[in-house]
């Protein structure tokens, strides 16, 4: 969901891979038992409202709750399973009104790149995300690359590279994305996500 999100906005961010829903070769580590455990309840979760009865559209919304710690390893569970080459870490932490601030450490060590990119960056961003109708986005207010701010726009020029690598279809950081099936809308507040579905 939102690391869905993310990633293709990281994608789209080369590594913003965003917000998803839920939001390491050298730097890979097994994801400890803990994380494991706290990202299976979201995978779970997730594999339940996607096997729904298509009548259930029809009947009242639902939400459910996961907290921050829990997205976060259901996003560090997902980078370590799905190996990702580029994106390595992406951590978020969830505020009132949809407002989140994320960090996503971007390996591009032995791609062929622009001179202006550097081959490991630091991503810092807060953003809003806005999700309805089954589809979300990350508005980025913010973005710094290490500790220099840098204009959001700069990840579009990021996520053109990236479609270049042939790592994903090129894309917008204003593009929607679908949420998993389900999923009609997320909302957060602080230390929590919660899901309407």
């Amino acid at each position: 969901m939102i690391f869905d999100v993310l990633k293709r906005t990281a994608a789209v961010s080369v590594g913003f891979a965003a917000l998803a829903f839920f939001l390491i070769p050298s730097l890979r580590t097994e994801v400890s038992a803990q994380t494991k455990r706290e990202a299976l309840k979201v995978l779970s979760f997730l594999a339940k409202i996607q096997t729904g009865s298509p009548e259930r559209d029809y009947v009242s919304v639902r939400e459910r709750d996961f907290t921050e710690s829990e997205l976060n390893s259901y996003i560090a569970y997902r980078i370590e399973t799905e190996r990702s080459d580029i994106m390595k870490v992406l951590r978020l932490k969830l505020f009132e009104k949809n407002r989140i601030q994320g960090e996503i450490f971007i390996d591009l060590t032995g791609q062929k790149i622009p001179a202006f990119l550097k081959p490991k960056m630091t991503l810092h961003f807060e953003g809003v995300l806005t999700a309805r109708d089954g589809r979300a986005r990350l508005d980025f207010q913010k973005l710094f690359l290490d500790s220099q701010q840098v204009p959001p726009l700069l990840l579009d020029g990021i996520i053109y590279v990236a479609s270049k690598l042939g790592k994903s279809d090129a894309g917008s950081i204003n593009d929607w994305y679908e949420l998993p099936s389900g999923i009609r809308e997320l909302r957060t507040e602080p230390g929590l996500v919660r899901v309407y579905y």
